[in-house]
């Protein structure tokens, strides 16, 4: 026999090994689910105080939900809920293993632990990601409705100038002013229903 034909006995022989994930891989997951929770806490908190830079945010997150935004997000969100439930089974199986062995393994005890605190990071995530997204909607909604406050509240100022008969001069402007209160009525409906 040659030498390259004589099997290694140091060796075991596995048609497909399994590479063992290494502390580094874990701990660069941790990692990035801790950066992008804290980022999306600084989110939050930018949406929620008015600071020069919450209409730049407001800009940017409303550029992200035209075009392929929604697709894009809803498709990361849906592979981060199916790693989250996969978190969540590999805990509850090793919880299994653990109460049907009777004894606590130390290396179950710690890929468990791992588990959890993966799970809860990306429940964290999750969470916080629909959070940004109603404040962000929420917040739209609010300035929306100041802009049609404001143009419902320039509206009666008008009417009320005309009624009382201050407003000559301003009577050919943009507004028609033979109106009756009915119309008035029907016209801030119309404001206030879009």
């Amino acid at each position: 026999m040659s030498q390259s034909q004589v099997p290694n006995n140091n060796k075991e022989i596995h048609p497909n090994p399994v590479k063992p994930v290494s502390v580094l891989q874990f701990a660069r997951m941790i990692h990035l689910l801790f950066t992008i929770v804290l980022a999306e806490m600084a989110l939050i908190l930018t949406l929620l105080f008015r600071t020069p830079i919450r209409k730049l945010v407001i800009t940017v997150l409303d550029k992200l939900k035209q075009g392929k935004g929604p697709l894009v997000t809803k498709t990361v969100a849906v592979t981060m809920l199916v790693v989250f439930s996969s978190s969540l089974y590999s805990i509850f199986k090793i919880q299994q293993r653990s109460m049907d062995a009777g004894m606590v393994n130390p290396t179950d005890e710690v890929l468990k632990v791992h588990s959890i605190l993966e799970a809860s990071l990306m429940g964290f995530l999750l969470f916080l990601a629909i959070m940004v997204d109603r404040l962000h909607y929420y917040i739209r909604e609010l300035s929306l409705l100041r802009k049609n406050s404001e143009a419902a509240n320039k509206l009666i100022q008008k009417y009320d100038k005309r009624v009382s008969g201050e407003d000559h001069k301003e009577r050919k402007d943009e507004w028609n002013w033979d109106i009756n209160p009915e119309e008035m009525s029907e016209k801030l409906g119309e404001v206030f229903s879009r």
